[in-house]
């Protein structure tokens, strides 16, 4: 697995979302911020995930009137870079060399708008059930092929940059998992300058 001069990703399935922009020329790409995700919402304990939501919310193709719940989203623009489907199957939003609109309202380090220089990686999954054994392997090799192209310094859950607003990747996410392998972007001298 590799990520090319353009910000694409070898081994994913390409779905381009139109939400996205331009990076600042002189930001670095030094962060990745991990997520969770399911559509439509799952009650606490539920593990029914799957369907294509995600890939329509994220390209602005979501049925609204699907879910009553979906109602809420029919003015959202997001996306991330990546999203890791229950199965291990890996799909590409937008270029990493792109902003992509995953973090929202965001801080770390005295640095604000965490999306100038992050690269997101949804799970699909929630705060409320383990994520699957392949979607940590799937996450490693995308982190792996990141740290060859880009310099990358921290490795985050979205509520470590928005703990007001946000509880993913939530607890069930596997940390110590990662900083066996990771552990350089994620030191607790790191951690604590958010």
């Amino acid at each position: 697995m590799n990520i090319d001069e353009q910000g694409w990703c070898s081994a994913a399935r390409r779905v381009e979302s139109p939400n996205c922009d331009a990076r600042a020329e002189a930001m670095a790409i030094d962060m990745v911020v991990i997520h969770n995700i399911h559509l439509p919402p799952l009650p606490a304990g539920a593990t029914n995930f799957g369907g294509d939501d995600i890939e329509r919310l994220f390209t602005n193709c979501l049925d609204v009137d699907a879910q009553p719940c979906y109602a809420e989203l029919s003015l959202l623009r997001v996306s991330s870079h990546f999203l890791i489907r229950r199965d291990g199957e890996l799909i590409q939003f937008v270029s990493c060399n792109q902003r992509a609109w995953h973090a929202g309202v965001s801080r770390w380090a005295e640095r604000e708008r965490c999306n100038d220089f992050s690269v997101g990686i949804e799970l699909e999954g929630s705060d409320y059930v383990p994520f699957e054994a392949i979607q940590y392997d799937v996450l490693d090799g995308v982190l792996k092929a990141l740290q060859q192209r880009y310099p990358l310094r921290f490795l985050v859950g979205h509520q470590e940059i928005a703990p007001e607003r946000k509880t993913d990747p939530g607890p069930f996410f596997d940390w110590k998992r990662l900083e066996d392998q990771f552990g350089e972007l994620r030191q607790s001298d790191a951690i604590s300058k958010s």
